[in-house]
């Protein structure tokens, strides 16, 4: 899975509408968040740093679940945006959530060891694991 990696809200006009997956690497206002979700109406969730994720409004929450569109909470760890838009989850994050599924453990079990394993949030494991 690709997530597309914004530095700033100049950026948001040139994204492609077949966006799934946004991280917002600054602190979004409304404006940009409604401005990201028109720009691309395939989106199903925006990826924000935790501090980040603290001050968005209940205005723009409220809007993104009336969209059907996940906020989540986390990083890209050792992402160089010069090199490459997009940040990727790997296969093997998916392969060893089947393996742990297929061992028949707990989805709050899978959650906290491919937490420990992969840096990634626990919202955004989550939000993996529905796909």
């Amino acid at each position: 899975m690709k997530i597309r990696v914004v530095s700033s809200k100049e950026e948001i006009k040139t994204l492609s509408e077949n966006e799934e997956i946004v991280h917002l690497a600054f602190r979004p206002s409304n404006t940009d968040i409604f401005e990201l979700v028109k720009k691309c109406p395939s989106v199903k969730a925006l990826h924000i740093p935790s501090s980040y994720k603290k001050t968005i409004s209940k205005s723009a929450k409220m809007y993104l679940e009336m969209q059907d569109i996940n906020l989540l909470e986390g990083d890209v760890w050792g992402h160089r945006k010069d090199i490459n838009e997009y940040s990727e989850v790997s296969q093997g994050v998916y392969d060893r959530i089947k393996e742990y599924r297929d061992e028949g453990i707990s989805e709050e079990e899978i959650n906290e060891k491919m937490v420990r394993e992969t840096r990634l949030s626990p919202d955004f494991i989550e939000f993996l694991m529905k796909q």
